[in-house]
């Protein structure tokens, strides 16, 4: 997915943005089959080849989604669109995680979860193909202005998108989002080890659907938020952000002294919810689950606040998510190596304050009113785009 992404981002210029995004939805299911088929019969060679098909498909659909959900909208409803967008992402795991509650509700020990959770996941996954084909191709969008979304792919020639996004990369705010991108939800995957660790089987069902509807809230409320006009968009980008780092920087503090209070227990420590203690150690989860979902709508409505056209937002947008990726490897590699959690803990906090002096200074780069990209050339398939 890290060299993906841009890759699809660059097809889907070349192809259309329809035919990439239907072709990313066909890898999910696979990897969910593999799950299912490693819970149940411990099955072991059908998982890296789920995990292929997986990274593959997600590529295209990463590349495709945000480029959908940014270019289609006019620049002034580009908050609203995306956080519809996250919404949605988020429906799917909130069906599966209901359903995973129902199915787990009595397993108060911690373990894993049933196979009939993964039959749930695949049935959901395998939506995702024919409702991908009711998905318009931007060149029959009409925005609410009147003005047309644009074709990107006008440019038939490969090689100028990849020329295109190596300029990208060097633009001041693609680079300086960069650190965000790859640190920003790093924590994730220290919080799935505390979950795991400490939490009985529906106590994790349990924070799994309060989480989903965490971010659903998250991205609707910031999706309304970030588009009022009661100030100027570059003071809405300080005010957000400087909110944001604040939150962060007291949810690390309160999970910090969470896991030293469990890690040095002189028993293990079980939370379910119906032991005392259980809300001071699953309340902060579910709070992270809002910040990093919080996150993800910043970056990409700062995205939109600079780019007009489709064509460029694909290309952004597959380099974005390709740092994302970059930085959910790295976390993972060492959320799998043999270390303390509290350790990993530690990184994600000192990534993530070292992230702040560039996220801040991107924020001073967001113009009140959006350009056409310089980048473009009429070689590159790009359109004139709305105004704010």
């Amino acid at each position: 997915m890290v060299f993906g992404c841009p890759i699809f981002g660059a097809l889907a210029n070349k192809f259309g943005l329809k035919p990439i995004l239907i072709f990313g939805t066909l890898g999910y299911a696979p990897y969910s089959a593999a799950l299912y088929m490693n819970n149940r019969y411990g099955t072991q060679w059908f998982v890296p080849f789920g995990a292929a098909t997986c990274g593959v498909a997600a590529s295209a659909f990463w590349a495709t989604e945000g480029a959908v959900a940014l270019g289609y909208p006019r620049v002034g409803d580009r908050g609203k669109a995306t956080g519809v967008w996250l919404g949605l992402r988020e429906l799917g795991q909130l069906i599966g995680s209901s359903i995973q509650l129902s199915l787990n509700v009595h397993k108060n020990k911690t373990g894993k979860v049933g196979y009939t959770t993964y039959l749930t996941l695949i049935g959901l996954q395998c939506l995702g193909l024919p409702l991908a084909f009711l998905v318009s191709s931007p060149e029959k969008v009409i925005r609410s202005d009147g003005a047309k979304a644009g074709d990107p792919t006008l440019s038939k020639n490969f090689l100028i998108q990849l020329r295109r996004i190596g300029k990208l990369i060097l633009k001041k705010l693609i680079f300086l989002l960069i650190p965000i991108c790859i640190v920003g939800t790093w924590n994730g995957t220290y919080q799935g080890i505390y979950l795991t660790k400490y939490f009985s089987v529906r106590a994790r069902t349990l924070g799994a659907l309060t989480s989903s509807i965490a971010a659903t809230a998250a991205n609707l409320f910031w999706g309304w938020f970030l588009d009022l006009k009661f100030v100027r968009r570059p003071t809405m980008a300080k005010l957000v952000w400087a909110i944001f780092a604040a939150i962060l920087l007291a949810l690390f503090g309160w999970q910090v002294a969470n896991e030293n209070l469990y890690e040095h227990s002189p028993s293990k420590v079980t939370l379910d919810w119906d032991l005392s203690g259980f809300g001071r150690g699953f309340a902060v989860n579910v709070l992270f689950r809002f910040m990093n979902e919080s996150h993800y709508m910043f970056v990409y409505w700062i995205v939109g606040t600079f780019d007009q056209d489709v064509s460029t937002l694909t290309l952004t947008v597959g380099i974005l998510r390709s740092f994302e990726s970059i930085g959910s490897t790295l976390a993972n590699g060492i959320g799998a190596l043999h270390i303390k959690p509290m350790t990993n803990l530690i990184v994600a906090f000192v990534l993530f304050v070292a992230a702040i002096p560039t996220t801040t200074w991107v924020t001073y780069l967001v113009p009140e009113h959006t350009t056409i990209n310089k980048v473009d050339t009429p070689d590159s398939g790009c359109l004139e785009g709305d105004k704010p």
